[in-house]
């Protein structure tokens, strides 16, 4: 309970009523010496939280919420658990995606699973698409130069750094001095009361413009409470389909190009009647296209902008661009998490990405409640460096965890549901947060991009 009056103090959320809610459980639950499912246990309890204030503040009822960290834990590997039962699930990861040796003797991963990334790589580097030629012109040269390089091009790679070696960066010392997350007052507007309606988030709308897992598991977790979301996608942009089809449940689907002008203004009508605006490009990145937060301000008083970044919106990396396994490189934790292993490794979850998502929600939600109390616009914002940060300070497990292994689908069956879907028969993980009131759930089943071609939000 302590990780979550921490999260709450973070950005200010009275506590009175953490008497309603019930953490059960401990790590270790995954192979990890970090406190995973602690840590996503007090992040799925905090948008469980502030989804009961919402439901308090509109009906004066309390409810109790419940979270296990073996549950927690393994909602932050849901996407793995996603089976197609009547066809092929594709694979998450291109074969380039990788840890690499350099001239210098040290370890430098690649992002590339979108293709221009995996040829922006495979370009620079002047070597065939295979992961045999990459793994030689990797090795002329030395890592820290390397990263730099494809960095400025827009490519994704992070050295791996020890804990030590990150927290002498100047990036890190720019995340260090940031808290958690903030909730920022951007503008002032009328109080807006709660929706009526059997769910907290009854009649909200939410436009979420995010891709891959970190900002999508936001707008997912709003669904779960009852938000209308829209997830806004742009055709000529590249998806990873299995993550699409696990961050979609709840949500309506329409595409969008921001570079067409009548978009444009379809997506501003579309703001002028929303409560969230969720987005994840670098910090500024649709500034020039007239979409800031305090333009968002100044069309719909009252909104509350969810902005996800990778690196936050400080420090010379600000505008890198990075994914949660690139910044577990980068700040250390692929170093501790491999310590004994022949290989480098990974979290076996992708912890960054998930919490930085429920915190996203959390956010959202608490942002809604000041609204409805004091009014005003609000700025949610987060990162998943920000994320890494306070997770590598929670602390570690006191019991060996060399016992502990990945659940299979089979050993968590009765966490799984199934649905008849436009992608086929799907098996995936259902939400873990209980709520005696309004218990979680997806009202909308999980569709391809681009499903809802007429919008009426």
């Amino acid at each position: 309970m302590s990780i979550l009056s921490n999260i709450l103090n973070s950005v200010h959320v009275s506590t009175d009523h953490l008497d309603q809610v019930s953490i059960t459980g401990h790590d270790p639950i995954l192979p990890s010496p970090f406190l995973i499912g602690e840590a996503g246990a007090a992040a799925i309890a905090a948008s469980g939280y502030a989804a009961s204030e919402l439901w308090h503040l509109k009906t004066g009822e309390f409810q109790t919420i419940e979270i296990s960290v073996k549950d927690a834990a393994i909602a932050q590997r849901s996407h793995e658990y996603l089976n197609v039962l009547d066809g092929t699930k594709e694979d998450l990861w291109s074969p380039l995606s990788g840890i690499y040796q350099t001239k210098d003797n040290r370890s430098l991963q690649f992002h590339c699973n979108f293709p221009h990334h995996r040829l922006g790589v495979v370009s620079f580097l002047q070597c065939e698409d295979n992961k045999t030629s990459v793994t030689e012109a990797v090795k002329q040269w030395n890592a820290l130069d390397l990263e730099n390089q494809l960095s400025e091009r827009g490519m994704c790679a992070a050295m791996v750094r020890t804990p030590e070696e990150w927290a002498e960066h100047p990036q890190a010392k720019a995340v260090a001095k940031l808290p958690l997350m903030e909730i920022i007052k951007m503008g002032d507007s009328d109080p807006e009361p709660i929706n009526d309606g059997e769910r907290p988030l009854s009649g909200i709308k939410a436009l979420d413009l995010t891709r891959v897992i970190a900002g999508p598991i936001c707008g997912r977790t709003l669904a779960e409470h009852g938000a209308d979301v829209m997830l806004i996608s742009s055709p000529t942009l590249p998806f990873i389909l299995p993550l699409v089809m696990d961050t979609g449940h709840g949500k309506r689907s329409a595409y969008l190009d921001l570079e067409i002008a009548e978009d444009k203004k379809t997506l501003f009508d579309l703001i002028k009647q929303s409560d969230i605006f969720s987005q994840a490009y670098r910090p500024g990145g649709l500034d020039e296209k007239g979409f800031s937060p305090e333009a968002l301000a100044k069309i719909r008083p009252g909104i509350i902008y969810v902005t996800l970044s990778t690196y936050s919106h400080v420090g010379p990396w600000a505008n890198r661009h990075g994914f949660d396994s690139l910044v577990q490189s980068a700040t250390g934790i692929v170093h501790e998490q491999s310590m004994g292993k022949e290989k480098l490794q990974h979290l076996p979850a992708q912890s960054l990405d998930y919490i930085t998502g429920y915190l996203a929600a959390f956010g959202a939600m608490e942002a809604l409640k000041r609204r409805a109390l004091y009014g005003g616009s609000y700025l949610v914002r987060v990162s998943l460096a920000q994320t890494a940060h306070w997770f590598k300070n929670l602390g570690r497990v006191s019991d060996d965890f060399s016992h502990c292994k990945i659940p299979s689908r089979e050993d968590i069956k009765e966490l799984m549901i199934q649905s008849d879907t436009k992608f086929g028969k799907l098996e995936y993980l259902a939400p873990v947060l209980k709520m005696s009131t309004t218990q979680p759930y997806w009202d909308k089943l999980t569709v391809p991009l681009g499903t809802d071609t007429v919008i009426q939000n």
